[in-house]
């Protein structure tokens, strides 16, 4: 096989050096214990931290080039490696529409430093390589691993991460997974589950600044919060200020752990020490039929008298 590594944190970040490693290691142990030469791995990833890009290309109408520079892969020179001026998907893309050859049959994005759970599943630049590869007809895995204390296991993502690919390979073509490892030991993570994404994000509350302050928690989070940041916000054309994000962990607290309609999704999973697999769909047209006939007669009432005689 011929894999195509990325990542959103850079060229040079220690998670894709983990993650490459261990591909490297495990391509070597599969051509010595049969026929065939190793699997060609290759690294094509932003040349800075694009982190947050989700699936952005950028206007490549209005640049239709990409600066790239070579790169060495810690502990992996021998792989080829290029950095590009370009966020994760665009290298994706470009990796795959044959700037480095041939097209992959596998990506694999990460080690992202930090878990891509709930609503950051949208804006992760880490699962955005790896849709845009499943739009191109290529089974991708995103994987990221928790933050905590140094040293960071990324050998316990790495090794999950290669220990998947078969699975990956017997998958239908398109495929994407996105796995989250704690920032556990390999030997204390106490398996991986399948997982949902939950409806947690990192933003928590989005005010204008000035004059309203919150009183309590749920207000901050409730629809008071958007009524008084518009509040404050509506003023003469002119007029600047600053919206004021309240930030927060994507994880549920501790004593909410046991929670059972909460057991499968994936930021509670990491948190009890799990690693959570969750299988994604990238945009793709409404099959349901339901939802389409209803869908059909609201737009035949819309355009009744409009178009088509």
């Amino acid at each position: 096989m011929r894999i195509l590594v990325t990542n959103d944190d850079g060229v040079g970040a220690p998670g894709l050096a983990a993650l490459t490693r261990a591909l490297v290691t495990w391509s070597a142990r599969a051509a010595a214990d049969g026929p065939g030469a190793p699997h060609e791995i290759i690294v094509v990833a932003p040349s800075s931290n694009y982190s947050g890009a989700s699936a952005a290309v950028g206007s490549v109408t209005d640049r239709t080039t990409i600066t790239y520079q070579r790169a060495f892969v810690e502990g992996a020179e021998a792989v080829e490696a290029y950095g590009l001026d370009a966020p994760p998907a665009l290298a994706v893309i470009a990796g795959a529409l044959g700037a480095v050859g041939p097209k992959p049959d596998l990506v694999l994005s990460g080690i992202n430093y930090g878990v891509n759970v709930g609503r950051s599943v949208l804006h992760s630049g880490t699962v955005g390589a790896a849709l845009t590869a499943s739009q191109l007809g290529i089974s991708a895995l995103a994987v990221s691993l928790r933050v905590g204390e140094e040293p960071d296991p990324w050998e316990s993502a790495a090794e999950l991460a290669v220990a998947l690919i078969p699975m990956l390979v017997a998958a239908p073509v398109r495929t994407v997974l996105n796995l989250n490892v704690p920032h556990l030991p390999l030997g204390e993570i106490r398996g991986v589950r399948w997982a949902r994404v939950s409806g947690a994000g990192l933003i928590k509350s989005a005010r204008g600044s000035g004059r309203w302050e919150a009183p309590n928690r749920e207000e901050i989070e409730g629809p008071a919060a958007a009524e008084a940041a518009r509040s404050v916000m509506e003023g003469e054309p002119e007029e600047k200020g600053q919206i004021v994000l309240t930030v927060g962990s994507p994880f549920p607290h501790t004593g909410d752990l046991g929670l059972a309609d909460a057991g499968a999704e994936d930021a509670t999973l990491v948190a009890q020490g799990y690693a959570a697999l969750t299988a994604l769909r990238g945009p793709r047209a409404e099959e349901d039929p339901d939802m389409l006939a209803q869908l059909d007669d609201g737009l035949e009432a819309a355009l009744s008298g409009r178009v088509g005689g």
